[in-house]
């Protein structure tokens, strides 16, 4: 099982790759806790308040 890891810029995860498929930056961390899962980010609450228009998996908290 490969280890997840969080763009440091945008905060989605993603398993394997050097590059995010959501933000094309290079700048990962496997140090983050907590994620939540975007279905529908035109209509999430969640997804507004951290800034998110696309579907995915995304970080709620990085470190280091």
């Amino acid at each position: 099982m490969l280890k997840e890891k969080a763009c440091r810029t945008c905060r989605f995860i993603v398993e394997e790759g050097d590059t995010c498929p959501n933000c094309n930056e290079k700048a990962f961390t496997t140090f983050w806790r907590g994620y939540v899962v975007i279905i529908k980010p035109e209509e999430s609450e969640i997804a507004k308040k951290m800034g998110i228009t696309r579907r995915g998996k995304f970080a709620l908290r990085l470190s280091r």
